[in-house]
């Protein structure tokens, strides 16, 4: 393997990025009970992104960042990544979250790059707005393709872990599929299964 793709939120990170900003106004009951729908396949994605993000509307910026900066990583994924990058592996985030969050983690957890959203800031409060690279259902599975034709892989040499229905899309064009700790969509599909949350479980089934 030469590639490996990890999805952020409940997978890098123990949580929902997007819950914990909600939680801010008081609206984390709210936001989570739209997320777990969207991870589960229940919605599109898309529209449970943007639903959600709509919640966030007057928070400031300098919250967002705070909270994006304290967020806590999944035990295991420090190691897990540097043991991948050890073996040469290219190591990658693709997240429907956001880059306040990812971009910040680069640094602590060392992965090589980041491809996420990003949440619209007007005067140093967020708007309620939302683009970037992670918008769709399809996106990862996109930008998965584009990844590989710029590095000249296939299939063959890569390995995706991801938890939820958004992570399915690029599970179609890896030969290693990792569900950790995922929803039953998701472990249809894959051909190895995490059910303990330590991500170094991973380095023993590949």
């Amino acid at each position: 393997m030469k590639l490996c793709v990890f999805d952020f939120d409940s997978t890098l990170m123990d949580g929902e990025t997007i819950d914990f900003l909600a939680d801010e106004l008081g609206f984390k009951e709210k936001v989570a009970k739209i997320t777990e729908q969207s991870m589960q396949g229940h919605i599109d994605f898309f529209e449970s992104l943007t639903t959600r993000v709509g919640y966030l509307k007057g928070l400031k910026e300098k919250q967002v960042d705070d909270i994006c900066h304290n967020l806590p990583y999944m035990p295991g994924a420090k190691e897990t990544i540097k043991a991948l990058k050890k073996l040469g592996l290219t190591v990658v985030v693709f997240s429907g979250g956001f880059r306040n969050a990812t971009t910040y983690a680069k640094d602590i957890l060392r992965y090589d790059c980041d491809f996420s959203n990003v949440l619209h800031v007007k005067d140093k409060i967020l708007s309620g707005d939302v683009g970037g690279d992670m918008m769709f259902g399809f996106s990862k599975g996109d930008m998965l393709q584009r990844l590989q034709a710029l590095l000249k892989l296939k299939p063959s040499d890569t390995m995706v872990v991801g938890d939820g229905a958004n992570d399915l899309s690029m599970f179609k064009y890896a030969k290693t599929k990792v569900a950790f700790c995922a929803k039953d969509i998701l472990k249809k599909e894959a051909n190895i299964i995490i059910n303990t949350k330590d991500l170094t479980k991973i380095l023993g089934e590949i």
